[in-house]
Protein backbone atom coordinates (compact mmCIF):
# COMPACT_ATOMS: atom_id res chain seq x y z
CA UNK A 1 0.00 0.00 0.00
CA UNK A 2 1.39 3.27 -0.26
CA UNK A 3 1.89 6.21 2.07
CA UNK A 4 -1.20 7.64 4.16
CA UNK A 5 0.10 11.14 4.26
CA UNK A 6 -0.89 13.11 7.34
CA UNK A 7 0.12 17.22 5.92
CA UNK A 8 2.86 19.19 7.53
CA UNK A 9 4.84 16.13 9.50
CA UNK A 10 7.58 15.44 7.31
CA UNK A 11 8.12 12.17 9.22
CA UNK A 12 7.57 8.94 7.22
CA UNK A 13 7.08 5.29 8.85
CA UNK A 14 7.23 2.48 7.27
CA UNK A 15 6.31 -1.15 8.77
CA UNK A 16 8.76 -3.78 7.89
CA UNK A 17 7.83 -7.57 8.08
CA UNK A 18 10.22 -10.06 9.33
CA UNK A 19 8.59 -13.75 9.73
CA UNK A 20 11.51 -15.70 10.40
CA UNK A 21 10.98 -17.69 13.42
CA UNK A 22 13.89 -20.83 12.81
CA UNK A 23 16.89 -18.93 15.00
CA UNK A 24 14.49 -19.95 18.30
CA UNK A 25 14.00 -23.15 19.91
CA UNK A 26 10.05 -22.75 19.11
CA UNK A 27 8.55 -22.27 16.56
CA UNK A 28 6.12 -19.52 16.28
CA UNK A 29 7.37 -16.06 16.34
CA UNK A 30 7.15 -15.95 12.62
CA UNK A 31 3.36 -15.80 12.64
CA UNK A 32 3.74 -12.30 15.14
CA UNK A 33 4.25 -10.36 12.39
CA UNK A 34 0.99 -10.74 10.55
CA UNK A 35 -0.66 -10.92 14.32
CA UNK A 36 0.44 -7.57 14.84
CA UNK A 37 -0.47 -6.36 11.37
CA UNK A 38 -3.82 -7.42 11.61
CA UNK A 39 -4.76 -7.14 15.59
CA UNK A 40 -7.09 -4.67 15.92
CA UNK A 41 -6.83 -2.23 19.31
CA UNK A 42 -9.62 -0.06 20.05
CA UNK A 43 -11.21 -0.45 16.57
CA UNK A 44 -7.83 0.52 14.75
CA UNK A 45 -5.40 -1.43 13.21
CA UNK A 46 -1.68 -0.53 13.94
CA UNK A 47 -0.62 1.40 10.54
CA UNK A 48 -3.79 3.54 11.40
CA UNK A 49 -2.89 4.30 14.69
CA UNK A 50 0.84 5.51 13.37
CA UNK A 51 -1.14 7.66 10.91
CA UNK A 52 -3.27 9.41 14.12
CA UNK A 53 -0.05 10.14 15.50
CA UNK A 54 0.90 12.32 12.69
CA UNK A 55 3.45 10.41 10.51
CA UNK A 56 2.90 8.94 6.98
CA UNK A 57 3.29 5.06 7.41
CA UNK A 58 3.12 2.62 4.40
CA UNK A 59 3.31 -1.21 5.19
CA UNK A 60 6.47 -2.07 3.48
CA UNK A 61 5.89 -6.15 3.14
CA UNK A 62 7.58 -9.04 4.64
CA UNK A 63 11.39 -9.70 3.73
CA UNK A 64 12.18 -12.36 1.91
CA UNK A 65 13.25 -15.23 4.17
CA UNK A 66 15.00 -18.48 3.42
CA UNK A 67 13.60 -21.56 5.58
CA UNK A 68 15.09 -24.60 6.30
CA UNK A 69 13.70 -27.51 4.33
CA UNK A 70 15.07 -29.37 7.15
CA UNK A 71 15.70 -30.17 10.96
CA UNK A 72 18.70 -29.31 12.34
CA UNK A 73 20.53 -31.94 13.99
CA UNK A 74 20.76 -31.46 17.79
CA UNK A 75 24.63 -31.15 17.53
CA UNK A 76 24.71 -28.13 14.86
CA UNK A 77 25.86 -25.26 16.17
CA UNK A 78 24.73 -22.51 15.16
CA UNK A 79 21.95 -23.99 13.83
CA UNK A 80 20.73 -22.99 9.98
CA UNK A 81 23.75 -20.77 9.40
CA UNK A 82 23.64 -20.94 5.86
CA UNK A 83 19.59 -19.90 5.69
CA UNK A 84 20.21 -17.55 8.84
CA UNK A 85 23.21 -15.62 6.64
CA UNK A 86 21.15 -15.38 3.50
CA UNK A 87 18.34 -14.58 5.73
CA UNK A 88 19.96 -11.48 7.14
CA UNK A 89 21.25 -10.29 3.88
CA UNK A 90 18.40 -9.58 2.59
CA UNK A 91 16.83 -7.88 6.11
CA UNK A 92 19.86 -5.53 5.90
CA UNK A 93 19.27 -4.59 2.49
CA UNK A 94 15.85 -3.63 3.16
CA UNK A 95 16.01 -1.86 6.21
CA UNK A 96 19.59 0.31 4.82
CA UNK A 97 17.09 0.90 1.83
CA UNK A 98 14.40 2.13 3.77
CA UNK A 99 16.77 4.50 5.74
CA UNK A 100 18.04 5.82 2.88
CA UNK A 101 14.17 6.95 1.35
CA UNK A 102 14.41 8.97 5.00
CA UNK A 103 11.94 6.61 6.64
CA UNK A 104 11.99 5.08 10.09
CA UNK A 105 11.77 1.30 10.26
CA UNK A 106 9.31 0.22 12.41
CA UNK A 107 10.02 -3.75 12.33
CA UNK A 108 7.86 -6.62 13.14
CA UNK A 109 9.81 -9.89 14.30
CA UNK A 110 9.94 -12.86 14.53
CA UNK A 111 12.83 -13.87 16.63
CA UNK A 112 15.65 -12.14 18.19
CA UNK A 113 18.07 -13.67 15.79
CA UNK A 114 16.53 -11.00 12.83
CA UNK A 115 18.60 -8.26 15.12
CA UNK A 116 21.66 -9.27 12.96
CA UNK A 117 20.26 -8.49 9.83
CA UNK A 118 18.14 -4.89 10.61
CA UNK A 119 21.05 -3.39 12.87
CA UNK A 120 23.48 -4.24 10.16
CA UNK A 121 21.65 -2.77 8.05
CA UNK A 122 21.25 0.86 10.43
CA UNK A 123 24.60 0.11 10.76
CA UNK A 124 25.96 -0.10 7.36
CA UNK A 125 23.53 2.61 6.56
CA UNK A 126 25.47 5.10 9.03
CA UNK A 127 28.79 3.02 8.10
CA UNK A 128 28.45 5.08 4.88
CA UNK A 129 27.84 8.29 5.91
CA UNK A 130 31.39 8.00 7.97
CA UNK A 131 28.95 7.84 11.40
CA UNK A 132 28.54 5.02 14.26
CA UNK A 133 24.84 4.19 15.41
CA UNK A 134 24.53 3.83 19.28
CA UNK A 135 22.13 0.52 20.17
CA UNK A 136 19.57 0.24 22.89
CA UNK A 137 18.66 -3.11 23.46
CA UNK A 138 15.43 -4.70 25.85
CA UNK A 139 15.58 -8.45 26.61
CA UNK A 140 15.20 -10.74 29.73
CA UNK A 141 18.36 -12.28 28.15
CA UNK A 142 21.96 -11.10 27.06
CA UNK A 143 21.80 -12.88 23.66
CA UNK A 144 25.58 -12.07 23.66
CA UNK A 145 26.14 -16.25 23.51
CA UNK A 146 28.78 -17.50 20.64
CA UNK A 147 29.10 -21.14 19.48
CA UNK A 148 31.71 -21.65 21.75
CA UNK A 149 29.29 -20.58 24.56
CA UNK A 150 26.30 -21.66 23.48
CA UNK A 151 24.22 -24.42 25.09
CA UNK A 152 21.42 -24.93 22.44
CA UNK A 153 23.17 -23.94 19.14
CA UNK A 154 20.00 -21.23 18.80
CA UNK A 155 21.27 -18.29 17.12
CA UNK A 156 18.74 -15.58 18.97
CA UNK A 157 20.55 -16.37 21.30
CA UNK A 158 23.90 -15.24 19.54
CA UNK A 159 22.72 -11.94 17.55
CA UNK A 160 24.24 -9.25 20.36
CA UNK A 161 27.87 -10.99 20.23
CA UNK A 162 27.29 -11.19 16.12
CA UNK A 163 26.80 -7.06 16.22
CA UNK A 164 29.92 -7.04 18.56
CA UNK A 165 32.03 -8.53 16.02
CA UNK A 166 31.77 -12.16 18.12
CA UNK A 167 31.01 -15.92 16.18
CA UNK A 168 30.75 -17.21 12.57
CA UNK A 169 32.29 -14.80 9.29
CA UNK A 170 29.52 -15.19 7.42
CA UNK A 171 27.22 -13.18 10.05
CA UNK A 172 29.56 -11.03 11.64
CA UNK A 173 30.97 -9.61 8.49
CA UNK A 174 27.51 -9.12 6.97
CA UNK A 175 27.49 -5.86 4.16
CA UNK A 176 31.42 -6.29 4.39
CA UNK A 177 32.62 -4.90 7.81
CA UNK A 178 32.79 -6.00 11.30
CA UNK A 179 32.00 -5.40 14.24
CA UNK A 180 28.56 -3.38 13.57
CA UNK A 181 28.31 -2.06 16.92
CA UNK A 182 30.98 -0.32 18.73
CA UNK A 183 30.08 -1.65 22.25
CA UNK A 184 30.75 2.21 23.88
CA UNK A 185 26.79 2.68 22.82
CA UNK A 186 25.68 -0.12 23.71
CA UNK A 187 22.52 -0.35 26.82
CA UNK A 188 21.29 -3.51 27.28
CA UNK A 189 17.66 -3.30 29.74
CA UNK A 190 16.14 -5.90 31.79
CA UNK A 191 18.59 -9.06 32.11
CA UNK A 192 17.82 -11.20 34.01
CA UNK A 193 18.59 -14.72 32.76
CA UNK A 194 22.22 -14.79 31.60
CA UNK A 195 24.39 -18.24 30.64
CA UNK A 196 27.33 -18.43 32.31
CA UNK A 197 29.47 -18.08 29.37
CA UNK A 198 27.60 -14.99 28.30
CA UNK A 199 28.12 -13.28 32.10
CA UNK A 200 31.58 -13.90 31.59
CA UNK A 201 31.68 -12.38 27.94
CA UNK A 202 29.98 -9.23 29.63
CA UNK A 203 32.41 -8.46 32.58
CA UNK A 204 35.36 -9.14 30.21
CA UNK A 205 34.23 -6.99 27.62
CA UNK A 206 33.68 -4.26 30.27
CA UNK A 207 30.00 -3.97 29.45
CA UNK A 208 28.81 -4.30 32.91
CA UNK A 209 28.21 -0.71 33.65
CA UNK A 210 25.73 -0.97 30.50
CA UNK A 211 23.72 -3.96 31.24
CA UNK A 212 20.90 -2.43 33.11
CA UNK A 213 19.38 -5.29 34.67
CA UNK A 214 15.77 -6.01 36.49
CA UNK A 215 17.95 -5.70 39.69
CA UNK A 216 19.17 -2.08 38.87
CA UNK A 217 15.95 -1.19 37.78
CA UNK A 218 14.10 -2.55 41.17
CA UNK A 219 17.02 -0.38 43.05
CA UNK A 220 17.00 2.81 41.45
CA UNK A 221 13.68 2.65 39.01
CA UNK A 222 13.19 2.28 35.34
CA UNK A 223 13.34 5.79 34.55
CA UNK A 224 16.84 6.48 36.04
CA UNK A 225 17.81 2.95 34.38
CA UNK A 226 16.22 3.80 30.56
CA UNK A 227 17.97 7.89 30.90
CA UNK A 228 21.52 6.42 31.59
CA UNK A 229 20.55 4.15 28.83
CA UNK A 230 20.16 6.93 26.33
CA UNK A 231 22.48 8.63 27.20
CA UNK A 232 24.96 5.55 26.58
CA UNK A 233 23.66 5.33 23.16
CA UNK A 234 23.04 8.51 21.90
CA UNK A 235 26.65 9.21 22.39
CA UNK A 236 26.97 7.44 18.97
CA UNK A 237 26.61 10.73 15.97
CA UNK A 238 23.92 8.59 13.93
CA UNK A 239 22.05 8.32 17.02
CA UNK A 240 20.52 4.78 17.89
CA UNK A 241 18.54 1.88 17.01
CA UNK A 242 16.02 0.39 19.31
CA UNK A 243 15.14 -3.62 19.73
CA UNK A 244 12.86 -4.94 22.20
CA UNK A 245 12.05 -8.13 22.90
CA UNK A 246 8.47 -8.90 24.84
CA UNK A 247 10.20 -11.61 27.10
CA UNK A 248 12.23 -8.47 28.98
CA UNK A 249 8.17 -7.96 30.04
CA UNK A 250 7.25 -10.67 33.14
CA UNK A 251 4.63 -13.15 31.66
CA UNK A 252 1.89 -11.78 33.58
CA UNK A 253 1.45 -9.27 30.97
CA UNK A 254 3.40 -10.51 27.78
CA UNK A 255 2.47 -14.38 28.34
CA UNK A 256 2.84 -14.87 23.98
CA UNK A 257 6.60 -15.12 24.05
CA UNK A 258 8.61 -19.03 23.56
CA UNK A 259 11.56 -18.02 25.96
CA UNK A 260 9.89 -16.66 29.35
CA UNK A 261 11.14 -15.81 32.73
CA UNK A 262 9.61 -14.41 35.66
CA UNK A 263 10.25 -11.35 37.19
CA UNK A 264 10.21 -8.93 34.67
CA UNK A 265 9.26 -5.53 33.97
CA UNK A 266 5.40 -4.21 34.18
CA UNK A 267 3.19 -3.15 31.74
CA UNK A 268 3.12 0.94 32.88
CA UNK A 269 7.12 -0.13 33.02
CA UNK A 270 8.03 -1.01 29.69
CA UNK A 271 5.85 1.97 28.57
CA UNK A 272 7.50 4.51 30.18
CA UNK A 273 10.73 2.88 28.92
CA UNK A 274 9.39 3.82 25.67
CA UNK A 275 7.99 6.85 26.11
CA UNK A 276 11.55 8.46 27.43
CA UNK A 277 13.15 7.23 24.42
CA UNK A 278 10.35 8.82 22.22
CA UNK A 279 10.86 12.01 24.21
CA UNK A 280 14.74 12.11 23.37
CA UNK A 281 14.46 12.38 19.75
CA UNK A 282 17.50 10.04 18.46
CA UNK A 283 15.57 6.75 17.70
CA UNK A 284 16.38 5.72 14.68
CA UNK A 285 14.68 2.52 14.11
CA UNK A 286 12.39 -0.02 16.63
CA UNK A 287 12.16 -3.44 16.09
CA UNK A 288 9.93 -5.60 18.70
CA UNK A 289 10.88 -9.50 18.52
CA UNK A 290 9.48 -12.64 19.74
CA UNK A 291 5.64 -12.36 19.63
CA UNK A 292 4.35 -16.17 19.86
CA UNK A 293 0.49 -16.24 18.73
CA UNK A 294 0.76 -20.01 19.58
CA UNK A 295 1.72 -19.95 22.84
CA UNK A 296 -0.46 -16.32 23.60
CA UNK A 297 -3.85 -15.56 25.71
CA UNK A 298 -6.39 -14.16 24.29
CA UNK A 299 -3.93 -11.83 22.22
CA UNK A 300 -2.65 -10.05 24.78
CA UNK A 301 0.99 -10.06 24.09
CA UNK A 302 0.33 -9.24 20.49
CA UNK A 303 -1.74 -5.96 21.26
CA UNK A 304 0.68 -5.15 23.89
CA UNK A 305 3.03 -4.92 21.41
CA UNK A 306 1.09 -2.57 18.86
CA UNK A 307 0.64 -0.41 22.26
CA UNK A 308 4.84 -0.44 22.95
CA UNK A 309 5.39 0.29 19.06
CA UNK A 310 3.23 3.81 19.85
CA UNK A 311 4.81 4.47 22.96
CA UNK A 312 8.23 4.40 21.35
CA UNK A 313 6.64 6.60 18.47
CA UNK A 314 5.52 9.16 20.84
CA UNK A 315 2.05 8.01 21.96
CA UNK A 316 0.96 9.63 25.16
CA UNK A 317 -1.51 9.88 27.94
CA UNK A 318 -2.15 13.74 27.29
Amino acid sequence: MGFQEVPGTGKKVGIIGIPLGFGAGKQGSQLGVNAMRISRVREKTLIEHIADLGYEVADLGNVEISNPTYVADASDNPKYLAEMTASCNNIATVVKTTLENETIPIILGGDHSIAIGTFSGVSSFYHDRNEEVGLIWFDAHADINTPATSLTGNIHGMPLAILLGKGDSELTDIGGFSPKLNPRFLAHIGARDLDKGERRTVHEMGLRDQFFTMSDIDRRGMLACVEDAIAIASKAPGGFAVTFDVDMIDPRFAPGSGTLVRGGATYREAHLALEAIAEDERMRSFEIVEVNPLLDQSNITVELACELILSALGKTIL
